[in-house]
């Protein structure tokens, strides 16, 4: 549970982040506000025309008498749009850091250099980026899909379908979000997709944190625009967790004058028979 705590204080401080570096923030709206207005009209197609599609797959219930008629096909109609809303909220990042490729990859080099140490550079030109950007969120986009039909076919078992699927979907969606998000940051690093995930299920716990707090709130309209300059920045934090690097801070809390200060080390000069006990 520490650790389900550790990945929401990242969300949290990506957030405070942006929120200290004002263009930034910003300059990281941008891309959002474009996918924003792609996704908001396929949704409202969707929501026109879920009734529709619904009455089309099920041609075998027009005999059918009320009032099961009207459930079949309201309980098809609300699952085809939470389906549509699954995977707009799933692809909605996937998409937004494809068009805003070369904000968020800026964005998240800043948070490295206010962190301190080495800023890592892929070094490879914007389209090489791009192609592999693309290249990742498909094989994403693969992987929800799968889970997300699934979740669709058991959304039709009663009682389990109404409690124990939407919690499932939202802790998917939370996973492959976070591991769109940090792909930013490790990318950069040369860190390859299936690494990227081993390195996410080896601290599932913390990336749920992350994740699934952020899923909720970008089913809020204009929420995700908003959010997305500081969860770019979080995910670079968790990034540098999850890859074992340390901050300025770290480091200056491990400094010889610093543990020589909490009795880790003997002072230098002196009596060296003197020894500290750790506070």
């Amino acid at each position: 549970m520490r650790d389900l705590g550790v990945g929401f204080g990242y969300l949290v401080k990506g957030q405070k982040w942006v929120a200290k570096h004002g263009r930034w923030f910003g300059f990281g709206l941008l891309p959002g506000l474009v996918t924003l207005v792609l996704y908001a009209g396929a949704l409202v197609g969707l929501g026109y025309g879920a009734d529709d599609l619904a009455a089309w797959a099920t041609p075998f219930a027009d005999d059918w008498t009320s009032p099961w008629l009207d459930v079949l096909r309201g309980t098809l109609t609300a699952l085809v749009f939470v389906f549509g809303l699954f995977l707009a909220v799933i692809t909605f990042t996937a998409v937004t850091l494809l068009v805003g490729q070369p904000f968020y990859e800026s964005l998240s080099e800043a948070v490295d250099r206010s962190e301190g140490g080495e800023v890592p550079e892929s070094g490879l030109p914007l389209w090489r980026e791009l192609w592999i950007s693309a290249r990742d969120s498909l094989r994403i986009l693969l992987r929800v899909a799968f889970y997300g039909i699934l979740l669709f076919a058991c959304g039709f078992i009663p009682v389990v379908g109404q409690t124990v699927v939407p919690v499932v979907g939202f802790c998917v969606s939370g996973f492959f979000l976070t591991e769109e998000l940090t792909s930013v940051a490790l990318q950069r690093r040369g860190v390859e997709f299936k690494e990227r995930l081993s390195l996410l299920r080896g601290r599932r716990t913390a990336v749920l944190g992350f994740g699934v707090p952020l899923t909720l709130a970008f089913l809020v309209p204009f929420v995700a625009v908003f959010l997305m300059p500081g969860a770019v920045a979080g995910a670079t934090l968790m990034a540098r967790d999850l890859r074992g690097e340390t901050s300025d801070e770290d480091r200056d809390d491990t400094s010889p004058e610093n543990r020589r200060h909490d009795g880790n080390l003997p002072p230098s000069g002196g009596d060296q028979g003197v020894h500290h006990l750790p506070h």
